[in-house]
């Protein structure tokens, strides 16, 4: 089965609402996205999603490195491309080209396969348990509490809330999700994220505070991503687990972190190299009997790889409205995410709405981050 073309359509739309962190507590509420279609000779295509802004590499990476290949050797296929980056590093936006490519890769070997994804990767059961996540420090308190009993009424028990900017606010938020997700039936099991927006020292004072008053079972990015002593540092000082990982590339990007007992929870997805590459960094992590958790995406086609996992704990359902252009074969039912059996990751683009919405640029607040990371933020350094 060989790989005869590449074709890419980029487009944007209206999210069901708007979703912000520490870093763009304002929010956005535009999602763009591209579409890629993998084409062989066996009339079978592969589909991915990537990054409008990526289009151009990722046809050049697909006809330099791709076209003419067997489509069925993917992990080989993942290290012909990781060590065309070799110089310049398996770093940044080169990874989520590759990536990118991938996961269209794997899908196109589920549907040469006859299965659904999940089942082509090996595992035995299609249903992955999920965790809500509201990417909400922009929302009121009423839509906080509605968006996550909606949740609960899902079966979802467990949730994690944006924090970071205000102590009290972020304490009363936590309130509300604690609320809403009791309606589940279950204890709720609460997770904060500060989305690198707080020094060490400042992560363990605020998430102190917090426990003072809560259970946390996770606090994901306490403090920047390649800082190893600090994150091992929040890690000793509180109850919390700590989660992150979400924002490195490459399992090389791990290893400091699992050396050196800074991470309690590596957090891996679409962006560590697609499934070839998280995959990487999920044996490493269960070699040392660390657990992992897959990062959201649009329809949660990344559930097909975390049901392989051993040692994986719960998926992020983010459920703010990106699956306007294609169609998925999942649900979320009783606390999990429950994949279909059609061949393949699911998803199914529609042609008329890839149309309808198609763009030539990216507006500039469909960017996750317009602005960066906020001026100040882990720079003042408190109680040391």
């Amino acid at each position: 089965m060989k790989i005869t073309d590449i074709r890419t359509s980029a487009f944007q739309h209206e999210m069901a609402r708007a979703i912000g962190d520490a870093n763009n507590p304002r929010g956005r509420s535009l999602y763009a996205g591209l579409a890629v279609f993998l084409q062989t000779d066996a009339g079978l295509t592969g589909v991915a999603l990537g990054n409008p802004g990526q289009a151009g590499a990722i046809e050049s990476l697909a006809r330099d490195l791709l076209i003419g290949q067997d489509a069925r050797g993917v992990i080989g296929l993942w290290q012909r491309m990781a060590d065309f980056a070799f110089k310049g590093g398996n770093r940044g936006a080169i990874t989520d080209v590759i990536g990118t490519l991938d996961l269209a890769l794997w899908d196109l070997k589920a549907k040469a396969a006859g299965q659904p994804l999940w089942q082509c990767l090996g595992a035995s059961s299609n249903r992955v348990r999920a965790y809500a996540s509201g990417i909400d420090l922009c929302l009121s308190d009423a839509a906080i509490g509605a968006f996550y009993r909606k949740q609960a009424a899902r079966g979802i028990y467990a949730g994690k809330l944006k924090v970071g900017l205000d102590r009290e606010s972020d304490l009363r938020r936590i309130a509300i999700m604690h609320e809403a997700l009791a309606s589940s039936g279950v204890t709720p099991v609460l997770l904060i994220d500060s989305n690198e927006y707080w020094s060490p020292k400042q992560a363990i004072q605020h998430i102190r505070y917090f426990e003072r008053h809560y259970e946390l079972f996770w606090a994901e990015e306490p403090a920047r991503r390649w800082d190893v002593a600090g994150l091992r540092k929040v890690s000793d000082a509180v109850g919390a687990a700590v989660a992150t990982g979400e924002n490195l590339d490459d399992a090389a990007d791990f290893r400091q972190l699992i050396s050196a007992r800074a991470a309690d929870i590596l957090q891996i997805g679409v962006g560590t190299g697609g499934i070839s590459g998280a995959w990487r960094v999920a044996q490493m992590a269960d070699g040392f009997d660390l657990p992992v958790s897959v990062m959201n995406c649009p329809g949660n086609f990344m559930a097909h790889f975390a049901a392989v996992l051993p040692n994986h704990i719960w998926m992020e359902v983010v459920d703010a409205g990106r699956d306007v252009v294609f169609a998925h074969d999942s649900r979320v039912e009783d606390g999990h995410i429950v994949l279909g059996d059609a061949p393949g990751n699911g998803i199914l683009f529609d042609e008329e709405k890839l149309a309808k919405y198609a763009i030539t640029q990216v507006a500039a607040e469909a960017s996750p981050s317009p602005w960066g990371r906020r001026v100040g933020a882990g720079l003042v350094v408190v109680g040391e």
